[in-house]
């Protein structure tokens, strides 16, 4: 894990810190890199890296389909919604399947994603793919 951060987060920050944690178990609901993350872990544990507050939704089952308040709970954290481009530090949200979402980090390069794989067991660093295309992106813009 990186050392914690101090001063201006920015997105480029967020992306290495969730770098930092490719190679960390997965693990449903894991919100420790020594025992497992899941994706919603894997974003905790890239803000707490850069020393913001988070305290992501626990509960939800791998098959959610939906989730409601994320554009609140995005915004208490000092995520704003984009379009277009991604670049380094987005959270991106896809829907791999009808009944399955799922986050990932735009990697420091902006070239890749950085997610924590259930078919892998791990956190890795993925191509972009145009095969699920984000139905969702943030990037932070004020940290609380």
């Amino acid at each position: 894990m990186t050392a914690r951060l101090t001063g201006p987060i920015t997105g480029p920050d967020f992306a290495r810190a969730a770098q930092a944690l490719v190679g960390c178990p997965f693990r449903l609901h894991g919100r420790d890199p020594a025992t497992g993350l899941d994706c919603i872990g894997l974003l905790e544990s890239a803000m707490i890296a850069c020393g913001l507050s988070a305290s992501l939704p626990v509960g939800y089952t791998l098959r959610t389909g939906t989730w409601r308040g994320l554009a609140e709970i995005a915004a208490g954290l000092g995520f704003a919604e984009q379009t277009g481009e991604l670049v380094a530090g987005d959270v991106v949200l896809f829907q791999p399947s009808p009944m399955q979402l799922h986050f990932a980090v735009v990697t420091p390069d902006g070239a890749c994603l950085i997610e924590a794989h259930a078919g892998l067991r791990r956190v890795v660093i993925s191509p972009l793919s145009g095969s699920h295309p984000p139905i969702g992106q943030w990037r932070l813009t004020s940290p609380p």
